[in-house]
């Protein structure tokens, strides 16, 4: 498929938006892996500030995978009643937890990963980007599938095309970082209504800021 915009040199144009985001951490307030996994699972649908709050007095009640596979579904409800989906969420994780069993037996490939329940490519992107390890995808969150289309990097609504056009148009190196300085565009700048155009780093390339110009 054509990039929307496909004269952009895009590896050249994300830089800035790079620069201003380099390092930046995902907003799920995790301590180590295993809260990230489970934090990533339950959040699908949610927002991460509500995971925030919640995930606290989960992870006093269940520090780890192992104490995680010994808990039955009341008691797991009783913590996650409020996050949506707490049903499916909940199944998922004990599927998780009876299948990795610890800790250090949490994957971390692509294959491996979204072969877990309630894992998919965009949760395994996260896990991966900030456990360090080599990355084969870009993170494509709700931020980044409203944001990416806009600038012209991508086109459509479908997570897996944006993510394989996002791959296309930046070298490998760009990709652990990319997703999530397009997130953090999406969450402070480029809001769904009213985008602050005024702000914005990437408006000189963005199609969306310079179709509304006109």
């Amino acid at each position: 498929m054509d990039l929307f915009n496909e004269k952009t040199d895009w590896a050249q144009a994300l830089k800035p938006l790079l620069a201003k985001y380099r390092g930046a951490k995902h907003p799920l307030e995790y301590k180590n892996i295993y809260q990230l996994l489970v934090m990533v699972v339950l959040s699908a649908q949610d927002s991460d500030a509500h995971i925030n709050k919640v995930a606290p007095k989960f992870f006093k009640e269940f520090p780890d995978m192992k104490s995680l596979a010994k808990a039955n579904t009341e008691q797991l409800t009783a913590i996650l009643s409020e996050v949506r989906f707490h049903g499916n969420k909940i199944a998922w994780l004990q599927d998780i937890a009876s299948t990795v069993k610890e800790d250090k037996n949490i994957p971390m490939t692509m294959k491996e990963l979204t072969a877990l329940k309630g894992v998919g490519r965009k949760s395994a992107n996260v896990i991966m980007r900030e456990s360090g390890v080599p990355v084969e995808g870009i993170m494509a969150d709700l931020h980044v599938i409203r944001v990416a289309p806009r600038l012209g990097i991508a086109q459509g609504k479908d997570a897996i095309k944006i993510e394989k056009q996002m791959m296309e148009a930046l070298p490998r190196d760009m990709w652990a970082d990319a997703g999530m300085a397009i997130s953090y565009l999406g969450r402070e700048t480029c809001r769904p209504s009213n985008p602050k155009h005024s702000e914005c780093i990437m408006k000189d390339v963005c199609e969306y800021y310079q179709t509304e110009k006109k």
